[in-house]
């Protein structure tokens, strides 16, 4: 039993004692880390050049240059007046089609629509005098109610006490409600006419004639002569569903307008006229510029989250723009030129007031500055600094091997960023 006791307090000084001895290894890695080990700084020159500062935003392209030529006619192309690359004129024929029956019922309804609208528009025109005739007659009443010397001083005062009695408020009201129904009808006039101008464009859209609806040149004709037209097929879009084939494209000289959604953060700073670059994806070797055409300040939300969107148009026309085409722009805010700049993961700060480190004659430096326009990646310094200063941008510790080098994460990066090493 003796035995057993003397092996375990044994056991527990070797215990001891080998937890003394790597407690001691560990102390003296530490302190020959400590005395072997580097810092490593990653640094930047001051450049001199020109900064923008500029907002991001994602969108697509709402129209190119370019308009179908749609019919809802359905029956078999009779006679084809143009061909691909012909110049047309608004209303130049394109083609003739023979209707079939589905397509001359069309046509028919569409006609008498038009007719329907065209006598409403009529009948609100005629009320619209028989309302002006009654609101002049209404007034004449009132004016001379209120000019006579019951209701007006000798001196062309108002005559405030008889103008409280009941007959002069009612000939004041008759005018005031006829002059109302008289503003009313002019909004019954302007419903007609939208009424009619829509019927007739349905109605164009099924007539046998198929017209240019703007100028331009004539593209992607896509019928022949003998060929049937059959719209039973509903083309749905995400607002409406009609029946209408696609018969050619029409080319103008318009500029392309792209629609861009910015954030609540970015849209204070965007105003109309500011310039813009756009990419587009699908050309991705190209870059196009543009301006701010206009900014909505309302927005719109959806999942809580708030978009304002921003319409621009491009410089350029150019005939691979297509609508629906996805877009990304860079909203200039502004631009400076021959300014002194640094990368911005170069400025740091203490309360209100901005510094960067620098590297002068091999040691670290604190420089108070004062920065400028901030771009994406670099901001300007308006004092503090001057070009060719050496400024750090980010700065790790690594241990050296015994052959004096040592391992850095900046090693091999190429680029204007630079790495020195300055040992403790």
């Amino acid at each position: 039993m003796k035995k057993i006791k003397d092996f375990a307090k044994s056991k527990k000084r070797i215990l001891i004692i080998f937890g003394i001895v790597l407690i001691i290894a560990v102390i003296v890695k530490l302190v020959f880390f400590n005395k072997n080990s580097q810092i490593q700084y990653q640094t930047a020159k001051v450049e001199k050049g020109t900064i923008v500062s500029s907002v991001s935003a994602s969108g697509q392209i709402l129209n190119a240059n370019t308009i179908s030529i749609n019919t809802q006619a359905s029956g078999t192309v009779k006679q084809i007046y143009v061909k691909d690359g012909d110049v047309v004129q608004n209303g130049d024929k394109i083609l003739e089609i023979s209707l079939d029956l589905k397509g001359t019922q069309k046509n028919s309804s569409a006609w008498s629509n038009y007719l329907s609208a065209k006598n409403t528009l009529d009948s609100a025109q005629v009320s619209s005098y028989t309302l002006q005739s009654d609101m002049f007659t209404k007034w004449e009443t009132f004016y001379n109610l209120a000019i006579n010397s019951t209701y007006q001083n000798s001196d062309g005062s108002p005559n405030y006490i008889n103008r409280a009695l009941p007959e002069f408020h009612i000939a004041e009201d008759d005018w005031l409600a006829a002059e109302a129904k008289y503003k009313n009808q002019q909004s019954v006039i302007s419903q007609a006419q939208a009424a009619l101008n829509s019927a007739w464009l349905t109605y164009q859209l099924t007539s046998p004639t198929v017209t240019a609806p703007m100028d331009g040149t004539l593209t992607n004709l896509v019928v022949v002569e003998g060929m049937v037209i059959n719209n039973d097929q509903s083309t749905s879009t995400s607002t409406t569903s009609t029946n209408q084939s696609q018969v050619a494209v029409i080319q103008n000289d318009n500029k392309p307008l792209a629609s861009f959604n910015l954030s609540e953060i970015d849209i204070p700073k965007i105003n109309p006229g500011q310039k813009a670059t756009i990419t587009l994806d699908s050309i991705s070797d190209k870059t196009f510029t543009g301006t701010v055409k206009t900014v909505d300040r309302i927005g719109t939300t959806s999942s809580g989250v708030t978009t304002y969107p921003v319409i621009i148009q491009l410089d350029t026309n150019v005939a691979q723009i297509l609508p629906n085409m996805a877009a990304s722009a860079n909203i200039i805010l502004d631009s400076k030129n021959d300014v002194l700049y640094v990368p911005s993961t170069a400025i740091q700060n203490s309360g209100n007031q901005n510094y960067v480190r620098v590297l002068k004659n091999g040691k670290e430096q604190q420089v108070n500055v004062e920065i400028g326009l901030t771009s994406d990646t670099e901001t300007e310094i308006t004092s503090g600094l001057k070009e060719g200063d050496e400024v750090i941008t980010g700065n790790t510790t690594s241990a050296t091997t015994t052959n004096g080098n040592s391992t850095s994460p900046f090693s091999g990066l190429g680029g204007r960023n630079n790495v020195m090493r300055i040992g403790r």
